[in-house]
């Protein structure tokens, strides 16, 4: 799924997994990593790919955002654009048709939002987009509320290639648990941050340890670069940081459905959107410029 910051693909993610396995923001550009959701439908075994809303790249970080978006794209058996129905045919979307032209792969047109537009509006713009570009199947959705969401679930389990699942029934995504415990408390940090803050941060889930009672220990760190955005993480008194940790915990705990004992410290790291390491940890290709 590609479209530009804030369309609603990670939260249609969620949708069609049926749990939370991709951060939800009301905030642009918050998906970093390459997401995969695994849905079950019938007998069919679908790998949805949440990928980092496409804009205009300034920062390293931002370039190898958009560049594993493309990429996710061509490796993809099925491309969907998502499109925000409220904010129409803008300069996002605009960039995002050409290069979708070049994508040889099935493409289906998914319009969110539609709850909160009128019906002519809608209709009007899908023939405008539709007159841009050729599109398979056109689908129309609120990833909030779920209407729409089953019929475009089976329409994609109806396309997808023959042979073997590659992950096993019961398995949502393919990140791994520390991953997604770090992606949560990110998540957290855009709910109770303000401005530029959330994006200067990164997070990593340092220990992982399973207790004999069956909790979980985990400790993650906060990396920001400069002292003055490390009190701003911490709050005062330790207000922020205590109210993402709690909020963090307890989802932490409801997906993995386990008791957790959550530790996080909030640690400065210069420069640490240059670091090829932390590109890796995130799966995302490090741009040499």
């Amino acid at each position: 799924m590609i479209g530009a910051p804030n369309a609603g693909k990670s939260t249609l993610t969620n949708a069609l997994v049926g749990t939370k396995v991709s951060i939800v923001s009301h905030k642009v550009q918050t998906t970093r990593a390459i997401v995969r959701g695994i849905v079950i439908h019938g007998a069919a075994q679908m790998v949805l790919v949440d990928t980092p809303g496409i804009f205009p790249p300034k920062r390293r970080l931002e370039r190898a955002m958009v560049s594993t978006a493309w990429t996710s794209a061509a490796d993809a058996d099925l491309v969907a654009l998502l499109v925000d129905a409220r904010r129409g045919l803008d300069a996002d979307i605009e960039a995002l048709l050409q290069p979708l032209s070049q994508v040889r792969r099935p493409r289906a047109l998914i319009l969110n939002k539609i709850d909160l537009i009128r019906r002519d509006t809608l209709l009007a713009l899908t023939t405008e987009l539709t007159q841009r570009l050729a599109f398979d199947r056109v689908f129309m959705i609120s990833a909030l509320t779920g209407d729409g969401v089953e019929d475009l679930k089976h329409w994609i389990a109806g396309t997808v290639q023959e042979g073997p699942w590659l992950y096993p029934e019961d398995q949502i995504t393919d990140a791994p648990m520390r991953m997604l415990a770090a992606e949560v408390t990110r998540e957290k940090l855009f709910v109770r941050l303000h401005d530029e803050l959330p994006y200067r941060s990164t997070v990593e889930t340092e220990s992982w340890k399973e207790l004999r009672d069956g909790s979980v220990r985990i400790e993650q760190t906060i990396y920001v670069e400069r002292d003055s955005q490390r009190k701003i993480v911490l709050g005062r008194g330790g207000s922020t940081i205590k109210a993402i940790s709690t909020e963090a915990r307890a989802e932490i705990a409801e997906i993995t459905e386990q008791r957790i004992h959550l530790f996080i410290f909030v640690k400065v790291r210069e420069n640490w959107s240059d670091d090829p390491e932390r590109y890796r940890e995130m799966g995302l290709d490090f741009p040499r410029e």
